[in-house]
């Protein structure tokens, strides 16, 4: 009997062209018969990692994304309230251009299953832990919030705030 060989795939980060480029190679490898065993992801490829360890179908999510409107994970600040907050308070405080409520919501959306323990594929993903200053890997819990938190750029997005700590993008320091 032959042994179906799994790899392991780590997807880093990109913004916006490396979820369609993580799309892409998870696709080729799909169309290549190559099993994946389990995934990790930090940012754009937490995103896509996590989409795909959910169980969604991988053609449903690239015609999705060919689809996507800005407004559907991207609430800016008016622009009042951003010179309101540059001008008057000189930035302090100001933790960035959008909230993540829509994104968490885009995310949870396009996911098959919405925890870590329910994924068809074992899944990670990075995020900065803003208020203990560290790295954080989660594996388990609610799914969207925790991709969210890995791919919040800062300035862009403000901070997830899950189980009373705030979380930022995997890569930034």
């Amino acid at each position: 009997m032959a042994k179906t060989k799994k790899i392991g795939v780590v997807l880093s980060s990109g913004g916006g062209r490396g979820v369609f480029a993580h799309t892409g190679f998870l696709l080729a490898l799909e169309q290549m018969g190559i099993e994946i065993g389990a995934i990790a992801g930090c940012s754009a490829g937490a995103l896509v990692g996590g989409v795909y360890a959910s169980g969604t179908d991988l053609q449903q999510w690239a015609e999705r994304l060919a689809s996507v409107e800005t407004r559907e994970y991207w609430t800016p600040d008016s622009w009042s309230r951003f010179i309101w907050q540059m001008a008057v308070h000189k930035g302090r405080g100001y933790t960035g251009i959008s909230g993540s409520s829509a994104a968490i919501d885009f995310i949870r959306n396009n996911l098959a299953t919405q925890t870590f323990e329910t994924c068809p594929i074992p899944f990670y993903s990075l995020a900065t832990n803003l208020t203990q200053g560290s790295k954080t890997l989660f594996s388990s819990g609610d799914l969207a919030p925790r991709i969210m938190a890995s791919a919040a750029m800062p300035v862009l997005y403000r901070p997830v705030e899950i189980d009373g700590e705030l979380f930022s993008d995997g890569a930034t320091i």
